[in-house]
């Protein structure tokens, strides 16, 4: 039986690339050290399968602890709809929810936290999350949403067959079509503030294909970043005269921290294009983006097929969603503050 690997042992062997190599001995000790190991881990797999079964025969509640980075509109719709998946597929529950506050010490904590009460699954909404659940335990079904890219995140081998105990959804927004977006709105724009947390991995990679869709469009950028939420104030202040529209990803702590993003902004009449709708509602002009709740659904879609129907985790592809299910969000008043017409921009 092949074991998991670690978020964190996949990182410690330099998991942000492609492709890994392993090696062994071929001592005959070390053969029978591997064997007993194996035998250990199969033993431990079987062990959880009949407790699964078990539940199934005698009605006993699934354990599901979930870790949330942070609070904002996003990753609250996301949980929301992890848990009515469960709730429409009948499955019987009980569910302990954690919010870190964005600390990333307290997402560690909490992470091992749920570990050790050896919940039958664990959700890690956004990456910090994700990586420190996949980094306490190798046994336990992780999933993850509102994570870019996994595999570049040290989360799976590969997105396609995640290869550890560790699957999910991802938040991939069309970044393309969002700058693709700005340049519509905005024709007169030469010059972009990309705006966003250098800390999230994430993040990093939303904003290189921003600065990709803008040389593509013909714009220039100003790569800013915020490594915490008090300087956000300052350096949106310090893009003034500088930008005419400013493009903000997907990013947890921007997200969180909208309102002064846009109170800023929009009084300096600086439009901002943002990665997801619950950014738009905090004062952004508009997006092109997905739909978390339905991110979410999908997640816990998966959690049901783990729990309920068996299915092995790590040969779970990472899911994504449709095109179809994206939608453009404009925030009318904002549009209105900026003296661009909303119906314009629909």
């Amino acid at each position: 039986m092949k074991r998991f690997k670690t978020a964190a042992a996949l990182m410690t062997a330099g998991a942000m690339v492609l492709s890994m190599a392993a090696c062994g001995s071929s001592s005959k000790p070390a053969e029978t050290a591997q064997t007993t190991a194996a035998a250990a881990s199969s033993a431990a797999e079987t062990g959880k399968a009949e407790v699964t079964e078990a539940k199934k025969e005698d009605g006993a509640k699934f354990k599901i602890g979930v870790l949330q980075l942070v609070q904002h509109p996003a990753l609250d719709k996301a949980n929301e709809g992890f848990v009515k998946a469960l709730d429409d597929a009948g499955l019987s529950y009980e569910i302990d929810q954690q919010n870190a506050s964005g600390d990333q010490s307290a997402c560690q904590t909490i992470a091992s936290g749920l570990v050790a009460n050896q919940n039958d699954l664990i959700l890690a909404i956004a990456t910090p999350a994700a990586q420190a659940v996949a980094g306490q335990t190798s046994d336990i079904p992780v999933l993850v949403t509102a994570v870019t890219d996994p595999e570049d995140a040290g989360l799976v081998e590969d997105n396609k067959k995640p290869g550890t105990n560790v699957s999910g959804t991802s938040d991939l927004t069309p970044v393309k079509e969002q700058i693709g977006l700005l340049r519509r709105v905005l024709p007169e724009a030469k010059t972009v503030g990309v705006m966003y947390s250098s800390a999230e991995s994430n993040s990093v990679l939303q904003a290189a294909l921003a600065k990709e869709a803008c040389e593509a469009n013909g714009l220039t950028y100003l790569d800013v970043t915020v490594s915490n939420s008090n300087e956000i104030s300052d350096v949106v202040n310090s893009l003034v005269g500088k930008v005419d529209a400013i493009y903000c990803p997907t990013d947890n702590m921007i997200a969180a921290g909208m309102a002064t993003v846009s109170m800023v902004a929009n009084e300096n009449r600086i439009p901002v294009i943002c990665g997801e709708e619950g950014m738009v509602d905090a004062g952004g002009l508009a997006t092109y983006g997905i739909d978390y709740y339905q991110l979410g659904y999908m997640t816990g879609k998966q959690a049901v097929e783990i729990l309920r129907d068996g299915k092995n985790v790590s040969e779970m592809p990472i899911g994504y969603l449709d095109q179809e299910k994206c939608a453009l969000k404009v925030n009318e008043e904002t549009a209105k503050s900026l003296g661009l017409d909303p119906a314009a921009i629909k």
